[in-house]
């Protein structure tokens, strides 16, 4: 499932901002890291798979956490950016900037040899929105529970969300939902896919959700073709 070619979008200006994305894995696990040197806990091994998936997203996430870890986590310089980051607790025995340490080591060993992590596909609810971005955009932000408040009909809002997309955005959605249709074998793991990408509305009246979603999949093939 790894495609190098349709990377993660440029991040914020957020100092830290993939760093932020690392620790949010953190708070759907308890919000404790429970890594050890030997073995990534739940919430780190879905972000190692999130990385080597998407390399550059690792690679600036070890820039980030060198950063963070050179300036101190507890520096008045960076207090501001700190204050924006959830909460994890340390492991026991361990402060929090020994237990990003460690975070980083597996990151790096990740990155270096992919092998382990690269085509596995999400495994947590929190993963699907890492893995197929433009998806979680697309549905999250056109079916989600105001939808009928702002759209008369699900056509309306794929029309809506064409002509406010890139080619390149069209590009990557189109290459995402495709992905997603096929890693979703069954129709359940395909309700569960689309819920926990932000869909918060059925499909059309007298289509399934797989024919709805192929659907569009479709018209945004030929909307990023031209």
């Amino acid at each position: 499932m790894r495609s190098d070619a349709m990377d993660f979008p440029s991040a914020p200006g957020h100092r830290f901002h993939e760093t932020q994305n690392l620790l949010r894995a953190y708070t759907h696990t308890g919000q404790a890291f429970t890594d050890t040197p030997d073995t990534p806990g739940p919430a780190l091994r879905g972000f190692l798979r999130v990385v080597t998936r998407f390399p550059t997203r690792g690679a600036r996430l070890l820039r980030e956490l060198d950063d963070l870890l050179t300036v101190g986590l507890f520096s008045p310089e960076i207090a501001d950016e700190v204050d924006l980051m959830p909460r994890v607790r340390p492991t026991e025995g361990r402060s929090v900037e020994e237990s990003l340490s460690l975070v980083r080591d597996h990151v790096r060993a990740a990155l270096r040899n992919p092998e382990r992590w690269a085509g596995s596909g999400p495994e947590e609810r929190w993963e699907w929105g890492e893995f197929f971005p433009a998806v979680f955009q697309l549905l999250g932000a056109y079916f989600h529970r105001d939808f009928s408040y702002e759209y008369a009909s699900h056509r309306e809002a794929v029309e809506d969300y064409l002509a406010g997309s890139t080619r390149e955005e069209l590009g990557r959605a189109f290459t995402e939902l495709s992905e997603v249709l096929a890693v979703a074998g069954s129709d359940e793991e395909l309700d569960q896919a689309a819920r926990a990408l932000g869909m918060e509305v059925s499909p059309p009246e007298g289509e399934t959700l797989r024919q709805w979603l192929n659907g569009v999949a479709s018209l945004i093939h030929r909307h990023a073709q031209g």
